[in-house]
């Protein structure tokens, strides 16, 4: 029991500091609701439009497309029926139905009015930012090209180029979440390796450190109930 004792000590030295680093960050990320966390209070509600397709659809774009298509999403944009095209290589195109013609990728002051209006306080902007595919923040961290709006309020808003579409809401707390995320699953660069050796290594050695507290806990029970007796 004391070579349990010495060694517990000398484990609780090594495994404590991650130990407190992941009550605090769990801490952090427990203390708002996950939906504010992702900024869907920022969001303007926006009423349902049911879909119209126009007559000469057979004869658009899409139906006579040569490029291979892997999915195509129908929605209502700004009161007119649009195709988001998604090709074999995960590239986005926009076609309007109606024309059948193909829609330019958004420009900066179209992606500042779409923020403007769907997003509460998005007439606050403090700068627009383009970013490519292969080099978007890591708060976005998804391949497409997008606008960067960002707001007074220190939130990121993500408009993607080619889908017409707000693709992300994120907010400061967002960011300070996602370190913290970050720091609890100690993966810094991508954030999302939630099971590689270091992680797993310190996770076994702080329950091994645990078991042995409570066997521990039970020895020092026994001795100061025959202290008292």
């Amino acid at each position: 029991m004391k070579m349990l004792a010495k060694w517990h000590v000398w484990l609780g030295w090594l495994v404590g500091l991650p130990i407190l680093m992941w009550t605090i960050t769990g801490l952090i990320m427990v203390a708002r609701p996950i939906d504010e966390v992702r900024g869907n209070h920022l969001r303007a509600e926006q009423a349902p439009e049911a879909l119209v397709l126009p007559d000469a659809f057979a004869d658009s774009a899409i139906a006579t497309s040569e490029f291979p298509i892997q999915e195509i999403r129908t929605i209502m944009q700004d009161g007119r029926a649009i195709a988001q095209i998604k090709d074999m290589d995960g590239n986005l195109r926009r076609i309007d139905f109606a024309t059948g013609e193909p829609i330019a990728p958004l420009t900066a002051s179209e992606a500042g009015a779409l923020v403007t209006r769907r997003i509460n306080g998005g007439d606050q902007v403090v700068s627009v930012t383009s970013f490519a595919a292969d080099e978007v923040p890591i708060d976005f961290r998804r391949p497409m090209a997008v606008w960067q709006v960002a707001l007074k309020d220190g939130a990121h808003i993500y408009v993607g180029k080619n889908s017409g579409e707000i693709e992300a809401v994120r907010t400061r707390f967002w960011r300070v979440f996602d370190f913290a995320w970050g720091l609890h699953i100690m993966d810094l660069k991508t954030r999302s390796d939630t099971s590689h050796p270091i992680l797993i290594l310190f996770a076994a050695l702080a329950a091994i450190g645990a078991l042995m507290g409570c066997v521990l806990m039970f020895r020092r029970r026994k001795s100061t109930m025959k202290a008292a007796m």
